[in-house]
């Protein structure tokens, strides 16, 4: 795979990091995830392919096992807030100094500097921040996030995976390692430089809801059919759109000008109408193989068994049966290989990882006894 040979220390945390962590565990990364000891269980859903090792952070020798492991590491990816590294003399600068070919993966809200760089937030505040949210919601309706996908993930956890990357290649050449300051705020912002970009020609000139893309127009919208279920519709060229109303079985002479701001609203109820006459199947089979632009919208249940999903493998199952996306993108020559064993217990593989690490055995046992790590591997064997 294509980061097999990378060992990845994660400070457990909450969902961001543990998400660039799996990105770089599915593509064939060693990430060894720090879990607290004493915890009742692990709180990160996406530990796929990482292994956990349970460390006592609060004693000095706890820090100081810590210290070794990142600095015989290529990575470490840290969530906390800025200063708390720094507290326990783990800090980028330290860790650097002893260590310069190291990552030093920073993954918060707000960056490592700046008015709000202490202030608590989650994916909607960072949203707001980034000046994103105001465009998201419908003209008569307040602003809403998306789930807490754009802040936390995407402009979180998938650019920092990104800022890992991108270290690591420059790495093969300079021999340095280096500072990643990923800001969600920041990241947020960068995944939506399409918005920002396009304002120069005219696309988001009217208000919230009533662009092109942002449910304003109702060739780009989700439409409820006859039984209870949704179509989206995003028929924007001519061509497209010429399709969709085909298929709609409207004559585009009775119809106002696709183009026709003022006339959307009309345009829309007509729609409304219309796709409430049938259900979702009977319309996926009248737009199938057609350009229209007519997808339905699929539960979590049925993503797997379309015949596109299932063909191309696009969704994976684990030892249990719970099903998941599979890793993305696709690597010709070195794919990506999830896990499909359960995600670590806390604690399950400290004896493995620290052996790994040069510990012996009497070693990994005076840490055990002395409560500076805690080990589940026999429970995990149940």
């Amino acid at each position: 795979m294509a980061l097999t040979g990378v060992r990845v220390i994660e400070l457990a945390g909450l969902a961001p990091a543990p998400f660039c962590g799996m990105i770089l565990a599915d593509f064939g990364a060693s990430v060894i995830r720090v879990d607290r000891t004493k915890a009742a269980m692990a709180i990160d859903t996406q530990g796929r392919g990482k292994r956990s090792l349970a460390i006592n952070l609060k004693s000095a020798a706890g820090v100081s096992l810590l210290k070794k492991l990142c600095l015989q590491s290529d990575v470490v990816l840290e969530p906390y807030r800025k200063g708390v590294m720094e507290k326990l003399g783990l800090g980028p600068q330290e860790l650097l100094r002893e260590n310069p070919r190291l990552i030093y993966a920073r993954l918060t809200g707000y960056g490592q500097h700046g008015p709000l760089a202490l202030a608590a937030g989650h994916d909607i505040n960072y949203l707001a921040i980034s000046g994103l949210l105001s465009r998201l919601g419908r003209s008569t309706e307040k602003p809403y996030a998306p789930l807490n996908l754009v802040a936390d993930f995407a402009g979180g956890g998938l650019s920092c995976a990104l800022g890992i990357v991108l270290a690591l290649l420059e790495r093969t050449k300079s021999g340095k390692g280096q500072i990643v300051d990923a800001s969600m705020v920041e990241g947020a912002a960068y995944v939506g430089s399409f918005v920002w970009k396009s304002n120069r020609i005219g696309m988001w000139t009217n208000p919230r809801g009533q662009n092109m893309l942002d449910s304003g127009a109702p060739f780009y919208d989700t439409y409820r059919t006859a039984d209870g279920k949704y179509l989206a519709v995003g028929a924007i060229e001519p061509q497209f759109y010429k399709e969709l109303l085909k298929g709609l079985e409207l004559d585009s002479a009775e119809l106002p000008h696709q183009m026709s701001f003022n006339d959307w609203p009309e345009v829309r109820h007509v729609f409304t109408e219309r796709f409430a006459s049938k259900t979702q199947a009977e319309w996926t089979r009248i737009f199938e193989g057609t350009d229209a632009c007519v997808s339905p919208v699929l539960s979590f249940e049925e993503v797997g068994s379309h015949p596109h999903n299932q063909q191309r493998g696009s969704f994976i199952k684990d030892h249990s049966g719970e099903e998941s996306p599979r890793p993305a993108p696709l690597l010709d020559r070195t794919p990506a290989e999830p896990c499909l064993q359960a995600d670590p217990l806390i604690g399950e593989h400290t004896v493995e990882v620290l052996e790994e690490f040069g510990f012996t055995a009497e070693e990994i046992e005076q840490l055990q006894t002395a409560g500076i790590v805690e080990s589940q591997a026999a429970k995990s064997k149940l």
